[in-house]
């Protein structure tokens, strides 16, 4: 009998680092968040601005973000936070969608601008072969687990 509480109990543990690993690596591993100046000075020069917040349909608890996010031809910058979580990617789409179902349905219209590596602030270049004007919203998305973390309509 007592072998069989301790495979139970090691194996609820291994479960437990597994779990705690996947939430923790990708914090230990974020990039560095950008400089006040460097947020600024996109802020100040951005043709478009979206709201991220955390009422979003497709939002919860573990995958949320809240914050501005800020366009222009050149780059986009984000100031707020992200839930943590692994292979984040910025999404733009030419429809709002709030939620996994909605992303989904609409991925094949939208364009990865690139991958989310900080969850404090975040900038990103934008391919000068991307004109952001043919999109109204700006989607934060996990691809490891097909998530839906936030998103902003910005025109």
């Amino acid at each position: 009998m007592k072998w069989i509480a301790a495979v139970i109990s090691h194996s609820v543990v291994f479960v437990l680092g597994i779990a705690l690993g996947m939430y923790l690596l990708p914090i230990f591993t974020a990039e560095p968040s950008p400089s006040a100046e460097a947020l600024a000075k996109v802020q100040g020069s951005a043709d478009y601005q979206a709201q991220f917040d955390r009422q979003r349909s497709g939002s919860d608890w573990l995958h949320w973000g809240q914050g501005s996010l800020y366009l222009t031809p050149k780059t986009i910058a984000f100031r707020g936070e992200l839930a943590p979580g692994p292979d984040y990617r910025l999404y733009l789409s030419p429809v709002f969608v709030e939620d996994e179902q909605q992303f989904l349905a609409h991925k094949a219209q939208m364009v990865a601008v690139g991958a989310v590596n900080s969850f404090n602030d975040f900038m990103l270049p934008v391919s000068e072969s991307l004109d952001i004007s043919r999109y109204n919203t700006a989607i934060i998305w996990c691809e490891s687990f097909n998530q839906f973390i936030s998103s902003g309509r910005y025109q």
